[in-house]
């Protein structure tokens, strides 16, 4: 009985093992393309942001979702192409724009 456990165990271990070498995380954004339309609101870095310009940006842009970003702010690692972030700074002052 216990050797079949150990070989099951061994079994699903090995299933688990990768093969080859994964690209790296450079790779994998370079095969992306870039939906989300960040040089379109470019102009917007250094001004306040408020709800009202969620409709506008999301036209403007394309991207299908908006992300508003404060500090301290939890954030997912998950990379959307679709997604524009507006990172702001403690004001509410945009700092920053990118795709992800």
């Amino acid at each position: 009985m216990n050797r079949a456990v150990v070989l099951v165990a061994l079994m699903a271990i090995g299933a688990c093992t990768p093969t080859g070498t994964p690209p790296s995380r450079g790779e994998q954004m370079a095969e992306l393309p870039m939906q989300c339309g960040e040089g379109r609101v470019a102009d917007l870095v250094g001004k306040r942001w408020g709800e009202a310009m969620r409709a506008d940006v999301l036209k403007r842009t394309g991207a299908r979702t908006l992300r508003v970003i404060a500090p301290g702010d939890a954030v997912t690692m998950d990379y959307r192409t679709d997604r524009l972030n507006l990172e702001t700074d403690a004001e509410g002052r945009i700092t920053r724009i990118r795709c992800g």
